[in-house]
């Protein structure tokens, strides 16, 4: 085999899949066919909030309020009916990383929409409120465990040149399940029996057919392959996401590049999450993981889930005559916000982009407290700044914080505590999810034991939003631009605050280590044999495509 040239300074070595004999084509398929999960995520999170206003539901699971003689559902049982769901998807998150690593991406995936089809199933039967709790439950554990496991499968099989634009696109499914559950539930809300609520529960079994079928026709991740030792299974994984011959140079240089990664990762021995957490010097690891962690949570206590938990009944008690329609229209406003922030994410770079998006959601939350504080039910102009802030709120959301978040948690840990990492991030979003969920009723409604804080939640909400800009100045790194191999050395040798100095230092002089020296001596003398090769790779370090760094170009 001729040698393989190096490319001079400024330029970049290609990876297979973007040289013109390999097609992106199907990877990009997996990556983005697989953001559907977020889809289960956004639907399941977004049709409680109508049920809950609808009529016969309330009737069917509410109580007469003796004062009224009216059937209302109580606050302790829509605390329970609507966090209980987000307990169940914490353990689920969780332990995904044990099912993802023991079974696989795509088979872990199937024994998550198991659980969370039996979830749906109890919840469409339930005429009491025990068993459908339990049914949350169960689809919470599926919900749970597919939001960790989709974006892990993702980023082992995505090229790097879409691997923001795909992980964004997981954002993007969840705010398209939000929109169609409020189109579904405000279509069937005047039916006049249990079916008003029971299509919008049942029609979630396409949904997860539809991922779960659709995975059948899907590769495994290559890398979890040989992770397991099915090294011919691996190869035929990447020769369908290159779309290349199972025994073409390509393939056989990526096969060759993943397995060297497996033998470095297992030299280095497991880390455990108390050492992930509390105490490791690899390049300042439990800052990375408090980072991620911290961002899940501040991105749930910027109240987005207020809107699409409670939003429905918060805009009925403000005398807004059709509550079901504005939220279909918050919903639209989710969904159309988050296209741009698909492309914002490697054109405007993460750190001021988040401090942008902190403060303008921390104007809007003011706005919208004060607003609703001090209107009376029967003011049309006060309602319509009402809900037109909500929406703009909404769309700084959608933009940057919604996907922003995904992307940022995954390329600021190293690749082989990856699988860890991310359960714990995504577990803390789900763990703050279940707590915002179950305190809302408590804060917001009127009574005994109650707050009665009604619009003046939004206080609270601009409040955490104001720490989220502090936040993103000090710990939100820049990144744009940058390998992953990259953001380590920034981790390693930057502060935070002087990031983007260091960013365009390393862009500028194109900063090539040791490591990639060592693979263009081996891909010259590939000859010498794949033991060979795998001896010299196992001194380098690998992002999560299983290909050197050094070997792609800095996107």
């Amino acid at each position: 085999m001729s040698a393989v040239n190096v490319p001079v300074m400024g330029s970049s070595m290609l990876p297979p899949w973007q040289t013109e004999a390999a097609s992106p084509f199907m990877a990009f398929v997996v990556g983005m066919f697989s953001a559907f999960g977020g889809f289960l995520f956004g639907y399941d999170t977004g049709y409680i909030s109508g049920l809950k206003a609808m009529p016969y539901f309330i009737e069917q699971y509410g109580t007469i309020n003796e004062a009224t003689g009216r059937y209302e559902i109580t606050t302790s049982t829509d605390s329970l009916i609507t966090s209980i769901l987000s307990a169940g998807t914490f353990v689920g998150a969780i332990a995904s990383g044990y099912v993802g690593n023991l079974l696989g991406r795509r088979v872990g995936i199937w024994c998550y929409l198991v659980l969370f089809c039996a979830g749906v199933a109890m919840q469409t039967a339930a005429y009491d409120v025990p068993l459908f709790t339990v049914g949350r439950v169960f689809a919470g554990l599926g919900v749970g465990g597919v939001s960790c496991l989709v974006p892990i499968y993702q980023s082992e099989c995505a090229p790097k040149k879409w691997r923001g634009f795909i992980v964004s696109a997981y954002q993007w499914f969840i705010t398209i399940g939000l929109l169609i559950a409020a189109i579904v539930v405000e279509r069937t809300k005047d039916r006049p029996d249990a079916s008003c609520w029971q299509i919008p529960v049942g029609i979630q079994f396409v949904w997860a057919f539809i991922l779960g079928v659709g995975l059948i026709f899907l590769p495994e991740s290559p890398r979890w392959l040989l992770v397991r030792g099915k090294d011919e299974r691996a190869r035929r994984s990447l020769s369908r996401l290159f779309r290349l011959p199972v025994d073409s140079p390509q393939v056989n240089e990526e096969y060759a590049n993943i397995a060297a990664n497996v033998h470095h990762e297992s030299q280095m021995g497991k880390v455990s999450y108390a050492k992930l957490l509390f105490k490791s010097d690899e390049g300042r690891l439990p800052l990375r993981v408090w980072t991620g962690c911290a961002l899940q949570a501040l991105q749930q206590l910027s109240g987005i889930n207020f809107i699409f938990y409670y939003g429905t009944t918060f805009f009925q008690n403000s005398g807004i005559s059709n509550p079901f329609l504005i939220t279909i229209a918050t919903n639209v406003v989710n969904v159309g916000a988050t296209v741009p922030g698909m492309f914002m994410v490697d054109k405007l770079g993460r750190r001021w982009t988040m401090i942008s998006g902190a403060i303008g959601m921390a104007v809007c939350q003011l706005i919208v407290a004060i607003t609703g504080t001090i209107i009376g039910q029967g003011d049309p102009a006060g309602q319509k700044v009402l809900v037109a802030f909500v929406c703009i709120y909404i769309a700084f959301f959608a933009a940057i914080w919604g996907p922003y978040a995904w992307v940022i948690t995954g390329e600021i840990v190293p690749n082989r505590v990856r699988g860890q990492a991310v359960s714990l991030t995504t577990g803390t979003q789900w763990l703050f999810n279940f707590a915002i969920g179950y305190a809302t009723p408590y804060m917001v409604d009127n009574g005994p034991g109650k707050a009665g804080l009604e619009a003046k939640v939004f206080f609270i909400w601009g409040g955490f939003c104001v720490i989220a800009t502090a936040f993103a100045f000090f710990f939100i790194p820049e990144t744009k631009g940058l390998s992953l191999e990259q953001v380590d050395l920034l981790y390693r040798n930057s502060s935070i605050i002087h990031s983007n100095s260091y960013r365009k230092k390393l862009i500028a002089e194109n900063i090539q280590d040791e490591t990639q020296e060592g693979y263009y001596a081996a891909a010259q003398d590939k000859n010498a044999g794949r033991a060979g090769h795998l001896e010299h790779a196992g001194k380098r370090d690998f992002d999560s495509d299983g290909l050197v760094e050094g070997e792609k170009s800095s996107v």
